[in-house]
């Protein structure tokens, strides 16, 4: 028995851990009878990806296949790393169409989590670029999977959680880029209410996204930095960098050495550092150059950064509110967050556009996802903003979350049955299962 957590570290949970380095062996563990689950990188941040009679972790299978130079289509495995296939095909000309904010996230978790970017508003989900994969059914069968192929399962496995079966091998359609720079926009939001006028207004940009100081109370509620983004071509260069459009980013990377007391994050020294974050944001450049590695994944050059909110770990609240409730949904959610003391100094706000799926994450409306250190305190307010959620129409990331209840998740998340339903008459829901999933009934 091994203990494994998410990267939130919290649950901390025991599970044997099983480690094919074939696909065979892969589809041996597949019939072992009983409840399983694939495991990427353990960047899940909750229990979603655990299972303590056995979990399959996939990283030994991360081969890159073959790839086509006319349609930017890509075969790998379900272990390579979103980080492996930008190295490689970067300097080509390829990045990935959607990514989330690591890249330290496999292949397979992708597609089970069908993730979503900046760019959700604009150009959809990270499934959206998947053309077809390979799934290991609980037969120990490798099923091909696709908008024609085994339509029904295909459109489970997006956003399914690994609940349908083993994610093997995906191919996903790369982007052409002609350089590793994103054209960014910087603007000021006084507040929550400006902050969303200024998305709506950038709904042509291809990224977007928002830091938000969640402490503010009164007229400066929600104030924020907004970020827009594209992808710069080389006339948006410098002179010197045209030569090496590709050029490798020159990013110092930092490690979190230790694990500091919990009381290290308190109101006052989040409050102090949003405070200085924003006024720095206010008074930069407008308009900017930045490298891909630092628009798309900031927090990756500070490696085990999860380490900062103390021993117990941390949990992530992430929701989306449908549009027509957005900025009342997130006033309420930010007047508990500010009147409980508790902020996060990672406060994110994205536009989502429409998505119709058996269960993956977005919709048409503001996605607000925060960071805190596990505590009774914050546990409740947790519980707080998640019927804030409920009533205003939202729903709750499976892929952040560690601790919603089961009452709460089929209260806001109405597919959940019928997703259940699917899998008892497939016969997945007996093969496969997370703590994640056995938690929440589905």
């Amino acid at each position: 028995m091994s203990t494994v957590s998410g990267w939130g570290q919290y649950p901390r949970l025991q599970a044997h851990l099983r480690k094919p380095q074939s696909p065979e062996a892969l589809c041996a563990l597949a019939q072992n009878g009983g409840p399983t689950i694939a495991r990427g990188n353990g960047r899940a941040y909750g229990d979603s990806a655990i299972n303590s009679r056995c979990t399959i972790d996939m990283r030994a299978l991360n081969r890159m296949l073959q790839f086509c130079p006319d349609s930017g289509q890509l075969v790998a495995e379900a272990g390579v790393l979103l980080g492996d296939i930008i190295a490689a095909f970067l300097p080509r000309g390829w990045f990935p169409y959607v990514t989330p904010g690591t890249k330290f996230v496999t292949l397979g978790g992708a597609v089970a989590a069908d993730v979503h970017g900046k760019n959700h508003h604009k150009e959809g989900g990270f499934g959206a670029y998947v053309d077809w994969l390979d799934l290991v059914d609980h037969s120990g069968q490798i099923l091909r999977c696709s908008r024609s192929e085994n339509p029904q399962l295909f459109q489970h496995t997006l956003g399914g959680m690994g609940l349908t079966g083993v994610i093997y091998r995906v191919a996903l359609r790369l982007r052409p880029v002609s350089s590793g720079w994103i054209v960014q926009k910087r603007q000021v939001a006084r507040d929550i209410g400006q902050a969303i006028a200024l998305f709506e207004q950038a709904q042509d940009a291809t990224y977007s996204v928002a830091w938000i100081d969640c402490l503010q109370r009164g007229a400066a509620m929600g104030r924020s930095l907004v970020m827009l983004g594209e992808h710069a071509t080389p006339a948006d260069l410098p002179p010197k960098a045209r030569a090496t459009p590709f050029a490798p980013p020159k990013r110092r990377q930092l490690h979190m050495p230790i694990t500091p007391p919990s009381w290290v994050l308190n109101r006052a020294t989040v409050r102090a550092f949003n405070a200085l974050y924003y006024w720095q944001g206010a008074r930069g450049p407008g308009h900017s150059l930045v490298d891909w590695d630092s628009y798309f994944y900031p927090l990756d050059a500070i490696l085990g950064w999860n380490k900062i909110y103390g021993r117990r770990g941390f949990a992530q609240f992430q929701c989306v509110i449908p549009l027509a409730q957005a900025e009342a949904g997130l006033r309420a959610l930010l007047a508990a967050i500010s009147a409980a003391g508790a902020g996060s100094f990672l406060a994110v706000l994205k536009r989502l556009g429409a998505q119709d799926s058996p269960l993956s994450f977005p919709m048409a409306g503001y996605t607000l996802a925060l960071d805190f250190p596990v505590t009774a305190k914050t546990l409740a307010l947790m519980q707080q903003l998640d019927a804030i959620t409920h009533h205003y129409g939202g729903r709750i990331y499976l892929a952040k979350d560690s601790r919603i209840s089961r009452d709460m998740f089929h209260q806001t998340e109405p597919r959940a049955a019928p997703f259940a339903r699917y899998r008892q008459a497939s016969g997945a829901a007996g093969a496969w299962a997370s703590a994640q999933s056995e938690r929440l009934g589905l």
